[in-house]
This record gives C-alpha cells, sequence and structure tokens, in this order.
C-alpha cells in the first residue's frame, strides 16, 4: 500500500474545509488575531466513541481537552463529543479520515474490519499488561508500528488512556465447559472477538451506550466493557448475574487518540508538542483512575450477590490455541500484518521473560492472600 510520511512539518495556520467538504459548519476556525508569540488561535472537535456515564474512559477525552487549553494559554482549543453527539461511537476514525472532525478519541481495534492490525494499537489476546503494552508503544517502536497502519487513512494517533486488565464479562448463565460457549451472542470486539467466535460463541459488536439494555432485554447473552466500575456505570450487574475473570483479550489496552493528518500537518509545532504532552498525561491518568476505582467497585458488586467465576482452564487452553492461530492465518494472509506482528510478538518474548523474574515471580507468590480476601 501506498505510505503516507508521517510527521509533517509544521504550520501557522489550519484551514477550512477538509476533503469532501463535509464539515462547512465545524470546520477548523483561525482567528485572525494572534498571541504575543504569533501563534493562531485554533479550535478543534474531537469525537469519542464513549457515553458522558464513563467518567473514567470519557475522561480521557477531557483532559486531553483541558490540557491543550492550559498549556496554549487558551489559544488553541478542542472540544469533546460523547459518542453519538457528533457521529456514532463505532465511527469516530470514519470521520477523523473524512475530516468531518479533527480528531477522535477511541479504540483502535473498532477499526480491525478495515485492518486487522489495528488490533495491536488497543489490545490482542494473551497480549500486554498495561505497563507492558506502554513500553511497547513508546519505547520499542510500537506507536510508530501502529501509525504505519493510520497512514493509509490520512491519520496519526497517540496512545491517550489505558483501562489496565479488563473482567472476562457478564453472563447471564453460568458457563458449563467448553461446550457452553456455542451459539452464545455475546458482545465482544476487536480480536478476543474472533477467537470468541472460532470458539462457537455469535459475536456482536455493539457501542458502549447500547450494551445494558442488549443484555437486560435478552438480545445478548453475554458481554464484556472494561472493569468493575464501568460495568457498574452501565448497569451490567442488574443484567446477568455471573461475572468471569480474567479478560484474556484485553490485558492492558489502549485508547487511542487520531488525528485527521492533513490537520495535524497545518499545526504550529509548539501546538503539536502540547497535544502530544496532553495524550501522554490522559494515558496515564485514565490507566491510575481505573486502579483505584476498580478495586472498590467490585468489592461492591460482590456484595450484591454477583457470582464472581474464573474461566474453566480447557476454556482458556482453547481461546489461547485460536488466538495464535488466527495471527498465523492473518500473517500468511497479509504482509502488513505478518511484520506488524513479529515486531510485537518479538518485543512480547523479550518483556515477558523479563517480568516472569521481577514481576509474575511476586504476582504468583502473592495471589493465594489475595484471592482469599477477596
Amino acid at each position: 500500500m501506498k505510505r503516507r510520511k508521517l510527521i509533517g512539518t509544521g504550520a501557522t495556520a489550519l484551514t477550512a474545509a477538509i476533503g469532501t467538504g463535509l464539515l462547512s459548519s465545524c470546520t477548523i476556525r483561525r482567528e485572525e488575531a494572534s498571541n504575543t508569540n504569533g501563534l493562531p488561535k485554533i479550535r478543534w472537535r474531537m469525537a469519542t466513541s464513549w457515553p458522558l456515564s464513563l467518567d473514567t474512559i470519557y475522561g480521557g477525552a477531557e483532559t486531553i481537552c483541558k490540557r491543550v487549553n492550559a498549556l496554549s494559554g487558551g489559544n488553541f482549543q478542542i472540544k469533546s463529543y460523547a459518542g453519538g453527539e457528533l457521529v456514532p461511537g463505532l465511527e469516530v476514525l470514519d470521520a477523523v479520515q473524512a475530516g468531518s472532525v479533527e480528531c477522535g478519541h477511541t479504540a483502535s481495534y473498532y477499526y480491525k474490519g478495515k485492518n486487522p492490525s489495528f488490533a495491536f494499537g488497543t489490545s490482542v489476546p494473551f497480549g500486554l499488561s498495561a505497563q507492558q503494552q506502554n513500553s511497547w508503544l513508546y519505547e520499542a517502536g510500537g506507536n510508530e508500528s501502529i501509525n504505519r497502519i493510520y497512514a493509509d487513512f490520512g491519520v496519526i494517533s497517540f496512545p491517550a488512556g489505558n483501562t489496565g486488565a479488563q473482567m472476562g464479562g457478564w453472563f447471564k448463565q453460568k458457563l458449563e465447559g467448553l461446550n457452553s460457549l456455542q451459539g452464545l451472542k455475546m458482545r465482544i470486539p476487536g480480536l478476543g472477538g474472533d477467537v470468541m467466535a472460532q470458539l462457537g460463541v455469535n459475536v456482536q459488536q455493539i457501542a458502549a451506550g447500547e450494551i445494558y439494555l442488549a443484555l437486560e432485554r435478552g438480545a445478548i447473552d453475554a458481554a464484556e466493557w472494561t472493569g468493575p466500575y464501568d460495568d457498574e456505570k452501565l448497569g451490567l450487574p442488574r443484567a446477568a448475574n455471573f461475572y468471569y475473570y480474567p479478560g484474556w483479550w484485553e490485558p492492558g489496552p489502549t485508547l487511542s487518540a487520531v488525528v485527521n493528518k492533513k490537520a495535524w500537518n497545518k499545526l504550529p509545532s509548539e501546538y503539536k508538542a502540547i497535544f502530544q504532552s496532553a495524550c501522554y498525561e490522559a494515558n496515564l491518568t485514565m490507566l491510575n483512575r481505573y486502579e483505584n476505582l476498580n478495586g472498590i467497585a467490585l468489592q461492591r458488586i460482590i456484595k450484591n450477590q454477583v457470582n464472581l467465576l474464573a474461566y474453566d482452564n480447557n476454556i482458556l487452553k482453547a481461546a489461547e490455541t485460536a488466538a495464535f492461530q488466527i495471527y498465523a492465518d492473518y500473517s500468511s494472509q497479509d504482509i502488513e500484518f505478518r511484520q506488524l506482528f513479529e515486531e510485537w510478538q518479538n518485543f512480547r518474548n523479550k518483556v515477558y521473560d523479563w517480568n516472569k523474574v521481577n514481576q509474575f515471580s511476586l504476582a504468583r507468590y502473592n495471589y493465594p492472600s489475595m484471592h482469599q480476601a477477596i
């Protein structure tokens, strides 16, 4: 595929109407007046995939907007919008690509139908923890690899949030082994959805704000979102009674800020630096908040007679086998996927070897006492 240069030269103004002119009313506005440093006043809009009720994940977008405004002295302002306000939550990338909005806050694996390699920008089954994911993205070239994919869509992305290790989903009925997955209707995105499909699940793609009603009314039999804090806010404990762990498909998922490349190239270098710093802050802030809030929420949930259950080892083994077969299949069909997977796999092997020594050994020692406390 044709590649675009990822980082353009800075410019001092943003122009109107990108591409097809879909957005005459929300075109980048440049005021003729500038501040004392000669930088333009710029206004952007950010579409997100999240409902307002999910204050922590939507908070990632808000962190970016607030910090960009503060660090630019109010000269560069971005306004965030909940999923569905400007575009449906699962169409943020499309809007940014078209120039309908300048930027968005979303999860790249929502768009694996456009390119399966997008899954690595968020999380893949039996992949990296949040800390490992950040190390790969920031220090081992992961974000540059993801941006090779985004370049074909006229977009550049930055890590801008992480939920930490997720839970394994809500089920209306208790799972009785691997066969109980056959024909189950479950909301689950990304390559995790591909794996569940291999195990016989009828996979559904549903935006966050629609999950509760679908589960409560029986349109689906199971659903995963993030973890206890957000799941509780969505009302999922009221719709299903069996809460499974671990979330093997999303051990450390990254959320991304995606920016229309033409709009990005026209930003002054100072504003680019501000935006990147704001995304970095959003990434760490979101992870810290979830780690603090999820443990508290989990205790509330299990006190309300919810059944907290571990996945059967046979399910986990079958899921892992299916996951790596899917990686092999995609690699054989898609050179781009194979290149990114090999880069990711090399990093995964190295960091796992290290973490087996310094982190996993301690976690194994602590686990019995932690499990007993739960």
